[in-house]
């Protein structure tokens, strides 16, 4: 319960601060983008890039922490632990950089 409650303020927190920090550039922005669907498009990719995260960073957790269970349990095979750790953690973490990549073209191509 505590975790849960520091990342929950930690999080307001972080939100706090940008609004703050990015308070100067809001009269700019609301001359630049008029329409809806402009916002739109920089809420999707937010959320977009944001459940990308939110799905590779436990995977990446686990799988370590599986590597490492069986590196205790068997020292002699480490080698071929860590390659099939690294390839794993390449797949999972090429489903972040594609999220990017398409939030890149909502933001800048669409």
């Amino acid at each position: 319960m505590r975790k849960l409650l520091t990342v929950f303020l930690s999080l307001a927190a972080l939100l706090l601060m940008a609004s703050v920090a990015m308070a100067a550039e809001v009269a700019e922005a609301a001359n630049v983008i008029s329409d809806s669907s402009s916002w739109a498009k920089y809420i999707g990719a937010a959320i977009g890039m944001g459940l990308a995260a939110l799905g590779c960073g436990p995977g990446i957790g686990i799988g370590l922490k599986g590597a490492c269970e069986a590196t205790a349990r068997n020292p002699e095979i480490a080698n071929k632990i860590m390659v099939t750790m690294l390839l794993g953690f390449a797949f999972v973490e090429s489903l972040a950089i594609y999220s990017l990549v398409i939030n890149m073209i909502l933001l800048f191509v669409i």
